[in-house]
């Protein structure tokens, strides 16, 4: 549809709980306004996630925003998430404000003690830069929107949307069961002020034919006086990254015959989970996260995915055996990379001594690569372009990581595009980079699968082009089950 009306609201999807759909259905409204001629803008103002992202700047953000970003059609920037959590263990998180780590803390910390007023007034104003930017600005909460005892430090939800004067529509999961109860108590939970800013409720993830949900829409708009603007099905056709590593506890899959294999260690502080995600939608691939040492013996291929605990993640696997099925497979000339953490954990040795990442000094690594890394408080955030193996072809990733690695022989992976270079390649077989989103890149993609296709498995896998249609199918799958009109009705 061309541009028929001007919007003078930005729109808000809040949830009834975590993991609801939030981010999923904010992709899909960034690339509907864009094609409807708008130019919209995601906003998230407190994320907690190990999946994060690299802006042009160098500075980092939660790697949903980036994905709505792209959906958008716009480069990410960090007033899009202005403060981003990332655990470092189960009771503190490094906090990152507009881009930069300010620290680690507690939880308690943060929540107890941290000056919310001043947070509260540095995500008001990434929101108002960005507002005067971009419109529609798609924005996103967080968890649920009914914690009686968070709200009053809430930076995220309903008192974001109040500064923002955002139409707002809540978002239930009826596939986990309870809708009425989750919708309507999360509802009725909200101060008056609150409650107007609710303009629809979207039931998410239905399975089955929704035409058999009609008397529950009604009930729920009598309950609740709000309009139910869509029932969304469920659907597994449609290929989104995930915000959280959550997803990957669905993702236990074992060895498939006709594929090439590849095992990612399951790391209990994994980050940057979507580096993977090209490998995972490549046909002729079959890719599973595990923790089983009799699992990562049957693989093919073996990678170490980056850590925010990297000691802590290598002591882990050590104990549970998964270290010593991973040496075992690469001496059995199996194929192991390690990307960022895990380039680091396959070295001689891991120093520690600022104790960035906690009372751990050092820790021998796995000793597949001639190298050692010395964990350091600086954080390097960068974008990156770089040829791979001296071919001239430039691929891009980007690095997020806190240490250094050195060797006595210098036999890099890649070569940035500042003459730098990256990582270690031992060989074929045992190689490893700093670079996230190295899997991104075709070039890269079939050097590591060579040696292990068949004739009648295909060569080529647009990932790019892929992408750019699974947001054009989200975007027609809301569209054909949400009130539009309803919804543009209430920005004006």
């Amino acid at each position: 549809m061309s541009k028929p009306r001007i919007l003078t609201k930005p729109i808000m999807f809040v949830g009834t709980a975590s993991d609801v759909g939030k981010s999923v259905i904010c992709a899909g409204f960034c690339r509907i306004f864009k094609q409807d001629g708008y130019h919209p803008a995601p906003f998230k103002a407190q994320n907690m996630s190990l999946n994060s992202y690299v802006t042009p700047e160098g500075l980092e953000l939660g790697r949903a925003q980036a994905v709505q970003a792209e959906a958008a059609g716009i480069p990410c920037h960090t007033d899009m998430n202005p403060v981003l959590l990332k655990p470092t263990n189960d009771q503190s998180s490094q906090v990152i404000l507009n881009g930069k780590p300010v620290g680690n803390q507690s939880a308690f910390e943060y929540f107890k003690t941290n000056d919310r007023k001043e947070l509260f007034q540095a995500v008001t104003q990434a929101y108002d830069r960005l507002s005067a930017r971009y419109a529609p600005v798609v924005m996103e909460g967080a968890g649920s929107i009914s914690e009686l005892n968070l709200k009053k430090r809430d930076i995220t939800n309903l008192r974001m949307a109040l500064h923002a004067g955002a139409a707002t529509y809540l978002i239930g999961d009826i596939d986990r069961g309870g809708i009425f109860g989750s919708v309507y108590g999360t509802i009725a939970l909200l101060t008056p002020e609150e409650r107007q800013c609710i303009k629809g409720i979207i039931v998410n993830k239905f399975r089955g034919d929704a035409r058999l949900f009609e008397d529950g829409k009604k009930m729920l708009e009598e309950l609740t006086g709000v309009p139910v603007v869509g029932v969304l099905p469920f659907f597994k056709n449609i290929h989104i990254e995930e915000e959280d590593s959550v997803s990957l506890q669905n993702k236990f899959n074992t060895t498939t015959e006709g594929k090439i294999n590849v095992a990612v260690i399951l790391l209990k502080r994994l980050s940057n989970f979507t580096d993977f995600d090209r490998l995972e939608k490549d046909p002729r691939v079959h890719l599973f996260y595990t923790q089983q040492p009799e699992e990562v013996a049957k693989a093919d291929i073996i990678i170490i995915p980056g850590s925010k605990n990297t000691l802590d993640d290598l002591l882990t696997i050590k104990n549970n055996g998964v270290a010593t099925a991973i040496i075992t497979a690469s001496k059995n000339g199996k194929r192991v990379i390690g990307i960022c953490g895990g380039y680091q954990m396959m070295g001689e040795m891991i120093a520690d001594p600022d104790q960035v990442e906690g009372s751990l000094e050092s820790m021998p690594g796995l000793g597949l690569l001639p190298v050692k890394t010395v964990l350091k408080p600086v954080k390097t955030t960068l974008q990156q372009e770089f040829t791979y193996r001296n071919q001239p072809k430039m691929c891009t990733g980007y690095e997020i990581h806190m240490g250094e690695t050195t060797s006595d022989t210098n036999a890099p992976v890649a070569i940035l595009a500042n003459g730098k270079p990256d990582g270690y390649y031992l060989s074929e077989n045992c190689w490893g980079t700093y670079l996230h989103g190295i899997l991104d890149n075709e070039l890269v993609i079939d050097d590591l699968l060579a040696g292990f296709l068949t004739e009648t498995q295909s060569q080529a896998f647009d990932y790019a082009q892929f992408k750019e249609l699974q947001y054009d199918r989200l975007a027609d799958h809301i569209r054909a089950h949400v009130d539009m009109e309803m919804i543009y009705s209430s920005l004006e």
